[in-house]
């Protein structure tokens, strides 16, 4: 009976184990989060608006692209900044490794995982001062991801395989092959890593709707916890390595609406930003004088393009250069880069400015004027703005 009772428990163990080596292997081949593609036909095939486990794939496709070229940030980046520039950069290959909630410590770590698997000759660094903080963000960068070393594809193909085991990525492949996949737009690898501007306007993204999205926005923003002087230290040691390595260097802070910027001001966070906006000026500054090409530029602000009247006060359906208030069109990114890099569209002349450490006294006293310029010009925005603070968050 014993010699029985074992034979029946190790057939169960192997019929289990083969169960799910087959499931495993299915995953893999099907592949619906496309965590081990580059240039396949799979990253044509439409998908959700809702990109899940979108930093597997992009830190798996730089590193078989090897992009000359490389964008790093949040959501803002990778939705604002145009991937299809190559002629900005002499012909040289563009990739978008910027991904949704990432902090700043998220960012470091796809920076130099950048730097790591390619010769990168220049990266656009998008950044603001509520994510500038090394606090765990969403963005879902997991131990192994972004690893060094020459046996990078093989871990990450162990790693794939183990992730082909979770019960979300079998739900997934089951809506492939039985063809109720809800595919409404492309993704961001189909696109060298830009989200597929689809992906924004579809009705079923959480994000649809620009009047109703921007109360949520700008809570989100003035709640953030950044910028912490931890990240500052990070984020300087991190500039310094892609220094050293030759990489060209261009940080800039984005262009959100008006009303974050604001928002930073009624939630007592002014002094703070502006301080920050100091220290990165003397770390490039500091950088520069090494032979490091870096340099800072603050896009934020009000300016012309920040500073567009919004849907709750014009009535408008969409902005022109806004989805809502945190995240700007890739118009306002081709401007981003024309200011960067020089070439066309060329950019209004007051989004923009470069930060110096000899010049930050000026562009603050600046900043102030324009700040209670705006309130006085846009006083129906300020008083909503000063309202939306203090209604209740929504659950995430």
């Amino acid at each position: 009976m014993e010699t029985n009772a074992r034979r029946y428990l190790a057939i169960f163990c192997a019929c289990v184990l083969a169960a799910l080596a087959l499931v495993s292997a299915v995953n893999y081949r099907v592949d619906p989060y496309l965590l081990h593609q580059w240039d396949t036909p799979l990253v044509q095939r439409l998908r959700p608006t809702y990109e899940k486990l979108a930093v597997w794939g992009k830190t798996y496709a730089v590193a078989r692209y090897r992009p000359a070229v490389v964008y790093i940030g949040n959501s803002r980046t990778e939705m604002g900044l145009p991937t299809g520039v190559r002629a900005l950069f002499d012909g040289k290959s563009v990739f978008n490794s910027a991904v949704s909630g990432a902090s700043i410590g998220d960012a470091i770590l796809l920076a130099e995982h950048a730097a790591r698997v390619s010769q990168v000759d220049t990266m656009v660094w998008g950044i603001d001062a509520p994510s500038f903080s090394l606090e765990q963000g969403s963005a879902g960068v997991e131990p192994g991801l972004t690893e060094g070393g020459p046996a990078f594809f093989a871990r990450r193909a162990l790693l794939n395989i183990r992730r082909g085991l979770s019960l979300d990525m079998t739900r997934d492949t089951w809506r492939i092959l039985s063809g109720s996949y809800d595919g409404a737009c492309l993704s961001s690898l189909a696109l060298h890593g830009q989200r597929d501007q689809s992906c924004i306007t579809s009705r079923n993204h959480g994000w649809a709707g620009t009047a109703r999205a921007f109360t949520p926005r700008l809570q989100e923003f003035g709640d953030g916890l950044g910028p912490t002087l931890p990240a500052l230290q990070a984020f300087d040691a991190s500039v310094g390595k892609l220094c050293r390595s030759g990489t060209r260097l261009r940080l800039y802070i984005n262009p959100t609406h008006a009303l974050t910027l604001d928002a930073l001001y009624w939630r007592g966070k002014w002094d703070a930003m502006q301080q920050w906006q100091r220290d990165l000026a003397q770390m490039a500054g500091r950088y520069r004088r090494q032979g490091c090409d870096v340099r800072v530029y603050d896009f934020s602000g009000f300016n012309s393009i920040t500073s567009e009247p919004i849907p709750q006060v014009t009535g408008a359906r969409e902005m022109r250069y806004y989805w809502e208030a945190s995240h700007y069109r890739d118009n306002v990114g081709h401007f981003i880069l024309a200011r960067l890099f020089g070439g066309a569209p060329r950019p209004p002349a007051d989004f923009g400015v470069e930060l110096t450490e000899s010049g930050m006294v000026a562009q603050h006293a600046a900043m102030r004027a324009e700040r209670e310029r705006y309130h006085a010009q846009h006083a129906d925005e300020t008083a909503y703005l000063r309202h939306a603070l203090t209604l209740p968050r929504e659950p995430k």
